[in-house]
């Protein structure tokens, strides 16, 4: 029997339904087995989702989960299925001016709508996607976005309502009793309010767009959406206390030009933002040439920093949110958030993150509306029968995040005992070993670093040997690790900086009393993309510190890995030429 609830589905205990599971996966192309280059990993989807105890993350609601599979094509799915053809029809009457051209590609996307819903296991955003797709490749060139008009005229349309006197003069107004009061808790309520009265701007702007209200309308929505957020404005007051970084999620319903004066609102509170957008078209979505090109938007955008880097590692996107409070980055998408397929640097952003802020129906659904629990404090709004609501979803009880500070904290122990070894004329030893490159067996290698290093300890007189097998820190991922291990090992306090040979490993074996097994045979640090990360910065190092000495392997045999596995503590892949 399917499990009514994504994060209730338990694998292992009924075949048919493991087989329907994973066919549903394939029809998605949500399974990372047959895509691995386009779908994120276990390990980044754990920057996002909190996967222990957890069943299946799926990026849809736990109603929508429910009606995958049903037969009934008056039901609900086929709801569903219904609005996603009729959002198709619009885009192909809309943008497509010839009308045999039109009619062909018309009828083209029926012939496929109906093969891709015959099994009732596709996702409605799925299969927007998959039809959006069918109608650009046929109809555009790779660099055309047939709604960029569309979203600029919004774009014009929103700064007009905000420049009209009956804006300003309701957006400056005050209605509440802020006498005897001190100066900070006024500024903090001000400040909420503000936020407030923005975000719900936000949500009606294409409403509004059009038919925009007079200043009595705009005086209700507003009073009404500060009673709905009551609760939640003591909440907006406390965060002001302390600088956070927010990552803000843009919308599909063209409310950029808000959006960029909320995320201005929550600079000037102190805050740093990154705002996520769409890659490329994506209906009324901004674009990260949207943002680029603009010049209405540019004003707005103050320093910010557009990243069009797809894959940023941690260390440098740490930096740039130091010198920026405002980056740009694409989540690497074009269909509603798919946390399956939005882009590397999309998953460290939300690591490094404090708050989720998003907005509008769809975020609703796929954030306040499933059973799946995620890794930070999610903040969303949207209009729901033109009432402005608000809501906080909690981060998951067992989620903890390792901020900078802490990660420094813990190298700046090792590198004190490295200190106080030098101090007492010990020489500092860095080993670098493989930990986790070989699947399954993880266990294994930290015996083997354990056993090894124990020996060289009482080989070798008088000196401090640094072990990364030995300082595992529960709930660090590879990501933190590494960085942490970084700090270390550009501190200037290593001496001798050895790299596991295959000769270490066989007498690691030896001194267990066993034999090297097949799959340890022939194996050393040139077989790990972390140790091949600690050679580039090892050699980094040794350009400062010439005295350094480096043991191993030829440093030329490491040059054939790839990048580090994302949040792993193993291989992404060897470099194929």
């Amino acid at each position: 029997m399917k499990p009514l609830r994504a994060r209730d589905i338990v694998l292992g205990s009924d075949t048919l339904f493991d087989a329907w599971l994973y066919s549903m996966l394939m029809d998605n192309n949500l399974a990372y087995s047959l895509n691995p280059h386009l779908i994120a990993s276990q390990e980044q989807l754990g920057f996002m989702v909190q996967r222990e105890n957890q069943g299946l993350y799926l990026p849809c609601s736990d109603a929508t989960f429910a009606l995958l599979g049903e037969k009934d094509r008056n039901g609900q799915l086929q709801k569903q299925y219904n609005r996603a053809w009729r959002i198709i029809c619009r885009l192909i009457r809309q943008s497509i001016p010839d009308r045999p051209t039109r009619s062909r590609i018309f009828q083209f996307c029926r012939l496929r709508f109906n093969q891709y819903t015959a099994q009732r296991t596709l996702l409605p955003s799925r299969l927007v996607k998959r039809m959006t797709d069918l109608v650009l490749k046929q109809s555009f060139s790779p660099l055309e976005d047939p709604w960029k008009e569309r979203r600029k005229n919004a774009v014009r349309k929103h700064q007009e309502l905000m420049q009209s006197e009956a804006f300003q003069k309701t957006l400056d107004t005050v209605s509440c009793d802020l006498q005897s009061r001190s100066i900070t808790c006024i500024r903090q309520r001000l400040n909420s309010l503000e936020i407030i009265r923005l975000f719900c701007l936000t949500v009606m702007a294409r409403d509004w767009e059009n038919h925009p209200p007079n200043q009595a309308q705009l005086q209700e929505t507003l009073r009404k959406a500060e009673d709905a957020a009551r609760d939640f404005l003591p909440l907006l007051s406390a965060s002001s206390k302390r600088q956070c970084t927010i990552l803000y999620l843009a919308d599909g319903d063209g409310s950029v030009f808000f959006d960029l004066m909320s995320i201005q609102a929550l600079i000037h509170m102190g805050h740093r933002v990154v705002y996520a957008v769409k890659d490329e078209f994506f209906f009324y979505a901004p674009t990260l040439d949207d943002l680029s090109e603009d010049p209405v938007l540019e004003k707005y955008l103050g320093n910010a920093k557009i990243l069009r880097e797809s894959n940023i590692s941690k260390n440098a996107l740490l930096k740039e949110l130091k010198a920026n409070d405002l980056l740009i980055i694409s989540d690497g998408t074009r269909e509603r958030l798919n946390l399956y397929r939005v882009s590397v640097t999309f998953a460290r952003a939300w690591k490094e993150s404090d708050v989720i802020v998003c907005h509008g129906w769809r975020a609703r659904d796929i954030f306040l509306n499933t059973s799946s629990e995620f890794t930070r404090d999610i903040v969303c709004f949207w209009k729901n029968e033109d009432a402005f609501q608000i809501a906080l979803r909690k981060h998951a009880a067992n989620s903890h995040k390792f901020s900078e500070r802490d990660i420094k904290e813990q190298a700046g122990l090792i590198i004190q005992s490295m200190r106080n070894a030098h101090k007492a004329k010990r020489a500092v030893i860095f080993y670098s070993c493989i930990i986790g490159s070989l699947p399954g067996q993880t266990s294994q290698a930290i015996e083997l670093a354990k056993t090894f290093v124990e020996h060289l300890r009482k080989k070798l007189d008088n000196v401090l040997i640094i072990n990364p097998a030995e300082h595992f820190i529960d709930g660090m991922d590879g990501d933190d690790l590494m960085y942490m291990w970084e700090i270390v090992q550009r501190s200037g306090e290593i001496d001798v900086w050895r790299f596991q040979s295959s000769a270490d490993i066989e007498q690691s074996f030896a001194l267990l009393g066993r034999k090297v097994p097949q799959a340890w045979s022939g194996k050393d640090a040139t077989f790990s993309t972390g140790c091949t990360k600690e050679m580039h910065i090892a050699l980094d190092v040794q350009k400062a510190n010439p005295e350094m000495q480096i043991i191993g392997p030829d440093p030329k045999l490491f040059f054939r890995r790839g990048e580090y596995g994302v949040g792993k503590y193993f291989d992404a892949s060897i470099k194929k030429h």
